[in-house]
């Protein structure tokens, strides 16, 4: 959590003078009692309406400084802690952007947006707390012990005894508390993961029937947290009545040895009277602080759960010490770099995965080379590895052993941009985020025109279908594009990964919603593509389909994350039995 302070470093002057007019507002109200025992021994006793009047007026001058003290505290707290919260925010979200894969899946995204959303109010919220409570109450309770001893020791002798009494209570429910409002949000954690995991994946819940086992399922862990935070609730619920319960008591022990004082002539009654309100102050005063305490607790759980995240290393990072941003280090970024022509475009040697938290390796000595302008398909049946195989390109994930080559150089040795400068991607999940088709194309090319963005289109068969929409390119693309069809969402990736014009593309399954005529139309468009420097594009198709890879000059067999097969089609048909298996379950065997 201490690591989370330096968002503060900016709003120093406000840190300093909220709690300052907060004591400034405390320091006001510890008068108010005097001029209470004024008024009652004054005022009161010789019947002086005037001296009473006059004091009246004393308490409204006091109460509307208090109140201005605390607007202005309050307007102060509450610039500091949603400026913090904004730097706090801004940071976590860059830093979450700079971890990889492999950071993503291990935290999860549930996990994630947890943290964003409501630990980060969460912690906002202590902050503002704190600048205005933290002080203030301990200064009033302290405060009001000084001023009782300035009106009779004997009788504030009872405040030094109830003091640490309080203490005690307070300080006890808190460590107590502590540990239990980390299991609070871990457990809010799950709630949230169970709940995305519907709301994605309801029409899949829905075709199988399971809305009852997943309503079970949620009402279960539900169930949990609310065990939890009941438990936590009892806990920090015995606060309230036994500090009441030891502030009245000492009260009336007060006013007991009040009587005796008075009677005796050490004291008079309006100094009772203001020995009551200090010690009614301290229970007031306590009550917030302890209330203060809770949220500090839950506050100090979430930023150091904040924190941990801030503590994840990004995995993946380039020969500069980048981070995945790219944003850091020195030196002019090498755009685009190409290496000697006779070099590979991509080469694989001997290259082994194990992903975070498995136990065994996902590949296993992979090797291959793909020229320059070569279409290579990757092929396998399901959980084969072929994902992986591409994904390793862009270096999405790192290689566990062995080495991915790109232009002949070592990816680890490219700077993370410039190597995701030379690819495009386009994964097996078609994400399309809200705005224009325009604003989504431009993704790879913020300068591209609308010809070379048409272009893109045209080539992958979406030119049709985008022309057709009100708007054209400016067409409002819904979040996750759920007004556009399965098919439509893959060919405006395509699109997108087109328009930068990568010198490798990667089609990762990308094609699967497309009929068997527009997927080999968009294959046969993307041969006719060059690159940038205006060779031809290096393409990789991850396909389940024989006939999206059957004419590739190079075709790579996988099967339980090794290399079965390299060749052609027909190469392969006589010589590797995992892809014949394949081609003939899709296509009939000639009679």
């Amino acid at each position: 959590m201490k690591k989370l302070l330096v968002f503060l470093k900016d709003y120093k002057k406000e840190s300093v003078l909220g709690p300052l007019f907060k004591l400034l507002e405390a320091s006001f109200e510890l008068i108010v009692p005097l001029v209470m025992a004024a008024i009652i021994d004054t005022g009161v006793a010789a019947a002086d309406g005037g001296y009473i009047m006059k004091m009246c007026l004393v308490l409204v001058l006091l109460a509307v400084i208090g109140l201005t003290c605390s607007i202005t505290a309050q307007y102060f707290a509450a610039k500091a802690a949603v400026g913090f919260a904004a730097g706090l925010r801004h940071a976590l979200f860059a830093h979450i952007e700079k971890l990889s894969f492999s950071e993503m899946d291990t935290v999860g995204t549930s996990t994630l947006i947890t943290r964003m959303t409501s630990d980060v109010n969460q912690v906002q919220n202590g902050v503002n707390l704190v600048l205005r409570l933290f002080l203030r109450s301990p200064f009033i309770v302290f405060g009001a012990m000084i001023m009782a001893f300035t009106i009779d020791v004997k009788a504030a002798l009872i405040f030094v005894v109830t003091i640490p009494l309080l203490s005690v209570i307070v300080f006890g429910i808190m460590f107590l508390s502590i540990p239990l409002y980390k299991k609070v949000q871990n457990a809010l954690d799950k709630v949230l993961g169970i709940t995305r995991e519907n709301l994605t994946g309801s029409r899949v819940i829905r075709a199988f029937n399971k809305e009852a086992d997943e309503i079970a399922h949620f009402h279960e862990s539900n169930e949990t947290l609310t065990r939890v935070q009941l438990y936590v609730g009892k806990i920090s619920a015995l606060m309230n009545p036994l500090t009441y319960v030891i502030v009245n008591g000492a009260i009336v022990v007060l006013v007991w040895t009040g009587a005796v004082r008075v009677e005796n002539g050490y004291i008079t009654q309006g100094e009772v009277v203001a020995l009551v309100n200090y010690m009614s102050q301290i229970l007031v005063e306590l009550v917030k602080l302890a209330n203060l305490i809770i949220n500090i607790n839950k506050s100090l759980a979430c930023g150091n759960r904040i924190a941990r995240i801030f503590e994840l290393e990004p995995s993946i990072v380039d020969a500069r010490g980048q981070g995945e941003d790219g944003k850091t280090g020195k030196g002019a970024e090498p755009d685009r770099i190409r290496t000697a022509d006779t070099a590979a475009a991509v080469e694989f040697s001997h290259v082994g995965l194990i992903y975070a938290g498995a136990g065994e390796e996902s590949l296993t000595d992979i090797h291959f080379s793909a020229a320059r302008g070569e279409t290579i398909g990757v092929i396998g049946g399901t959980g084969s590895g072929k994902s992986s195989v591409v994904n390793l390109i862009p270096r999405f994930y790192d290689a566990t052993s062995g080495v991915v080559k790109v232009d002949g150089r070592d990816v680890k040795e490219w700077p993370l941009k410039a190597l995701r400068e030379k690819t495009g991607v386009v994964p097996q999940k078609a994400v399309l985020f809200k705005g224009t088709i325009r604003e989504n194309m431009r993704w790879g090319n913020p300068d591209a025109s609308d010809d070379a963005i048409m272009e893109a289109l045209k080539t992958a068969q979406a030119e049709e279908f985008v022309r057709a929409k009100e708007g054209g390119l400016d067409y409002g693309i819904e979040q996750g594009g759920r007004n556009l069809s399965g098919g439509q969402r893959q060919r405006l990736t395509i699109a997108r990964a087109l328009v930068k014009k990568p010198e490798i593309l990667i089609l990762d399954d990308s094609a699967s919603a497309l009929d068997f005529a527009t997927d080999a139309k968009l294959r046969m468009a993307i041969r006719s593509m060059t690159d940038p420097a205006g060779g031809k594009m290096t393409v990789f198709i991850v396909s389940q389909r024989a006939s999206s890879i059957r004419h590739a000059d190079q075709i790579i067999v996988l099967d339980d994350g090794r290399v079965v097969g390299i060749g052609t089609h027909d190469a392969l048909m006589e010589t590797c039995d995992v892809y014949r298996e394949i081609y003939d379950s899709q296509f009939k065997k000639e009679q």
